[in-house]
């Protein structure tokens, strides 16, 4: 019996200790066009440079937060990119907020890339994830 009490407590324990862990986790799901230069996979690997060198500064510049503090990761194929953002959760900075940051990077990159002129050009769909770690 003193067994059973003591695995039910220590279940207990671990469900309450998982649940205050849990991060939360904002999606969303935005098109874009991405010019593919010369049918090669330089449009792509360029675009994916840039949107995560102006997300990490629009970041950093918007929220005062340090670029070393943020974890940002670009990737995916070429029907579907995300874009997955990871801030400490003691920055105190909304998530939407930080989701409306990335989609006007977004918006920025996909603007400058579409203003060249390209022979083909590829409708993305680029999925954003953000949590707090």
């Amino acid at each position: 019996m003193r067994k059973k009490a003591i695995i039910a407590g220590i279940l207990f324990s671990l469900i309450l200790l998982v649940a205050c862990n849990t991060t939360e986790v904002l999606e969303s799901e935005q098109e874009v066009v991405i010019s593919q230069e010369n049918g090669g996979d330089d449009g792509i690997s360029n675009f994916l440079s840039e949107l995560q060198n102006e997300t990490n500064e629009s970041i950093t510049k918007e929220t005062e937060l340090e670029s070393d503090s943020l974890a940002i990761m670009v990737g995916g194929s070429i029907n579907e990119l995300t874009v997955s953002v990871g801030f400490p959760k003691d920055a105190k900075i909304d998530n939407t907020l930080i989701q409306q940051i990335v989609e006007e990077s977004i918006k920025n990159v996909s603007e400058t890339e579409t203003a060249t002129d390209s022979e083909e050009e590829i409708k993305t769909k680029i999925k954003i994830k953000i949590e707090e770690y």
